[in-house]
């Protein structure tokens, strides 16, 4: 499809998110599995099912546009989900593990949460209110994530991972 139109664009970047949300659908098994912390490994699959929300609500919004969500892949979360399935592989011990998990699921977040946001602005400005409103709903979740994993890595993960750091670090 030729990008033409900030409507062309919307699309474009919804075809993007569910890519993203369909690989994240794979991949977050495999990060609550080698996750050793309990409140990680839970997190991880509360996550899983939320994903999967969102796969639902995005088809909700292409059905709301009569388009359909099929014909990309999304490069950036194929990289971010690499690069998270290189740190399961570095035989790092399992609190820096942990740690390492949290970083890779918070760049994931990150990116979602700039994606979700800029979607959200271009259903307001075009007046797609139905979207909009499926689109907010998915942005709070990913929010909420992302302080849920800061608030675990701080409390806890970094924490413990911190005591089999460098002599100095500890």
């Amino acid at each position: 499809m030729a990008t033409k139109t900030l409507h062309d664009l919307f699309l474009n970047e919804l075809k993007d998110l569910y890519s993203a949300e369909q690989q994240l659908t794979r991949t977050l098994p495999k990060m609550a599995r080698a996750a050793t912390n309990p409140e990680l490994k839970q997190g991880f699959e509360h996550h899983l099912e939320q994903t999967r929300g969102h796969v639902e609500r995005l088809d909700t919004v292409f059905k709301g546009l009569d388009a359909s969500p099929r014909g990309q892949t999304c490069e950036a979360m194929e990289g971010l989900l690499a690069e998270a399935q290189e740190l399961t592989e570095l035989g790092l011990e399992p609190d820096a593990l942990d740690a390492a998990l949290i970083a890779a699921a918070q760049k994931v977040e990150h990116y979602e949460i700039a994606s979700y946001g800029t979607v959200c602005t271009w259903a307001k400005a075009m007046k797609h209110d139905e979207a909009l409103t499926l689109l907010l709903e998915t942005l709070a979740e990913e929010k909420a994530t992302d302080e849920t994993l800061t608030k675990l890595a701080k409390t806890t993960v970094n924490v413990a991972a911190a005591r089999h750091a460098h002599p100095r670090a500890a």
